[in-house]
């Protein structure tokens, strides 16, 4: 997300990066080793002293535990990108009834963005619904300048935003899960 001051997130996912670089040159460099298509080195060469080959179990625990580390990994790293709930598909109506309405969440949450962003103070947000139809969840992501006035922002956020959001929605309550994010005082503001 643009203007994170979320800093250590950002550096875990540059070392993740890195290690994942440094893993599989690695492992193309033992790959090429081993086709004997390096000359410095002796494709026949043991990796260990001694004769005795390893028994064929060995071989399956490595690889099994390879895979096991690739996918814990890739786990790790699809996480580091996942913030808001994934969209949901409504059916307003009844189903089957030529009343019926399909609506994609992320376009209802579309205005609460724009509302949220229209704010002085705001310099981005995203915004994520999930849940039924008749009982939906709000979930925000707001970046506000270093100056900003939390409590303030959080007020007119559930009073203007959400309160049109509800009215749109024609729902008495919806939960709200919000994070704000500061943008550090030294960065330029982003052109709207």
């Amino acid at each position: 997300m643009k203007g994170s001051a979320n800093r250590p997130a950002r550096l875990n996912r540059l070392l993740l990066a890195v290690i994942g670089l440094l893993v599989l040159l690695a492992g193309a460099y033992a790959i090429v080793a081993y086709m004997g298509e390096l000359s410095w080195v002796d494709s026949d060469a043991r990796l260990v002293p001694g004769t005795a080959e390893p028994s064929p179990w060995v071989f399956v625990a490595v690889v099994a535990g390879a895979v096991l580390v690739a996918l814990a990994v890739l786990r790790w790293l699809a996480a580091q990108f996942a913030r808001l709930p994934g969209r949901v598909r409504w059916h307003i109506g009844t189903v089957g009834n030529s009343g019926e309405t399909l609506l994609n969440s992320n376009i209802a949450a579309a205005p609460v963005v724009a509302d949220i962003e229209s704010y002085p103070e705001v310099r981005s947000a995203q915004a994520s619904l999930s849940g039924q139809a008749r009982t939906p969840e709000l979930h925000l992501v707001v970046t506000a300048e270093p100056d900003a006035d939390l409590t303030e922002l959080r007020r007119r956020i559930d009073t203007d935003a959400v309160a049109r959001l509800r009215q749109a929605l024609q729902v008495d309550a919806i939960p709200v899960s919000l994070e704000l994010r500061l943008v550090d005082r030294g960065r330029t503001a982003r052109a709207k």
